[in-house]
């Protein structure tokens, strides 16, 4: 089997008319990845629709159109590459796909590309909500891209004016403005993205394209402990139960004694790993990221459901009966207060969980405590809530396994909330 490029999670934030569409259409395009064939459709299909000068933001909303309908198309996925990295892009429009494919599966960012206008006279609140949130559940990189020079006469003072406050905004909320990348774009001619401008003689920097293959590999938690959420679980004849799963943290072999917890009555159920299968081949253990299928000797299909959680018998996966989470609230029709109770996604789980306490309301900008016990908590507030889960759900605290700490709040069909768990109350 190949060994494939290190793979990084990118996604793309920002107020919605800063560009960030056109920026990863631009990318796409200027780095190979669709041809000037598919450009001119685009071209004519944004024309046609009185959208000119959209072309390349259709590369990805056409890409949601098509998922929507069920076509999958790999462009966004698999497809972009640079010499070091295979990117998957997440392009973030609106609020609720932003967390959606922020906190979904495999699509937790581990950078996020930032993308203001030059021409904004002040800092959008998006931007700063997006940069906050973004904080909060983990992209822990940071580039930004001042987009529209072009606009804005490829003045460098202009760039250095949104840099100035972009500098401020990302310390208010923990990022070290100085590790952090800043480069003049002007996406929808080309500027900077993936060519080195000739319009800036100012700027020595690197472009977008360079500066991604300088980002760090994202660490892989192999010094963690085993943490594998079960997506599904097959019987297979010949080889008995076989469940499937993206390894989180920690490292699995053949022979280890494994705990798959809750399970079915709660208690949980041990075995020992007799096989590891990834791509059809037969593997002798398995790190983070790996998806896997495998069998462990005395595991019943009965036994095991999705979302439940894989680890080593002597460090079981967390099963929590409360927790304590900071929350956003992001699309919610009216107001969260105690008693609510919709589905929590978390991992690979699924679980109704009610809101116990809402002890506090924190600033957005600063994460300082604005309000103690509040009534309710609306669209665009971070709270810290207490909550409990109708039945036993695998959680992690976010400062100990943070890839296992984060969820997502879906009701009627959109994500009203994220958060991630803070402090627990162990199943005894």
């Amino acid at each position: 089997m190949a060994k494939e490029k290190p793979h990084i999670n990118i996604v793309f934030i920002g107020h919605v008319d800063a560009g960030k569409s056109t920026t990863v259409g631009r990318l796409l395009f200027d780095s190979g990845t669709f041809d000037e064939q598919t450009l001119k459709k685009l071209k004519d299909k944004a024309a046609e629709l009185g959208k000119a000068g959209f072309e390349f933001a259709f590369v990805m909303d056409n890409l949601k159109e098509e998922q929507e309908r069920g076509v999958t198309i790999d462009l966004a996925h698999k497809k972009f590459e640079t010499n070091k990295y295979y990117f998957t892009i997440i392009d973030a429009p609106g609020h609720k796909d932003f967390i959606k494919n922020m906190i979904t599966g495999a699509s937790q960012a581990d950078v996020g590309v930032l993308v203001v206008a030059a021409t904004d006279e002040e800092l959008q609140p998006q931007t700063k909500e997006h940069v906050f949130l973004s904080k909060t559940l983990g992209v822990n990189d940071m580039i930004v891209a001042v987009n529209k020079m072009d606009a804005a006469k490829y003045d460098e003072a202009v760039f250095n004016k949104q840099k100035e406050r972009l500098s401020e905004l990302l310390k208010s909320v923990g990022f070290n403005p100085d590790n952090v990348p800043f480069i003049p774009l002007a996406s929808l001619v080309g500027d900077n993205v993936a060519k080195k401008s000739e319009n800036m003689s100012w700027y020595s920097g690197k472009t977008l394209l360079e500066q991604m293959d300088e980002l760090k590999e994202p660490e892989k938690p192999v010094d963690k402990p085993l943490r594998l959420p079960i997506q599904d679980v097959y019987n297979i004849t010949g080889i008995g139960v076989v469940p499937v799963g993206r390894v989180e943290t920690g490292v699995m072999k053949i022979g280890d004694k494994v705990t798959i917890v809750p399970g079915r009555e709660g208690k949980g159920i041990s075995g020992e790993v007799k096989t590891i299968e990834m791509h059809h081949e037969q593997a002798q253990e398995a790190e983070p990221g790996d998806n896997i299928g495998f069998n462990v000797r005395g595991v019943t299909k009965k036994d095991i459901a999705r979302g439940d959680v894989l680890g080593h018998s002597d460090n079981p996966p967390t099963v929590a009966t409360e927790f304590t989470a900071q929350m956003v609230v992001l699309n919610h029709p009216t107001v969260v207060t105690v008693g609510y109770t919709p589905v929590f996604h978390i991992h690979t789980a699924q679980v109704a969980c009610q809101v116990v306490a809402i002890e506090k309301k924190l600033d957005p900008a600063t994460g300082e405590v604005a309000a103690e016990n509040p009534d309710f908590i609306k669209n665009g507030d971070t709270a810290i809530v207490k909550i409990k889960p109708v039945q036993p759900l695998v959680i992690e605290k976010s400062e100990e396994i943070p890839e296992m700490s984060r969820f997502a709040i879906r009701d009627s069909g959109s994500t009203v909330a994220a958060g991630m768990c803070i402090d627990l109350v162990k199943k005894e």
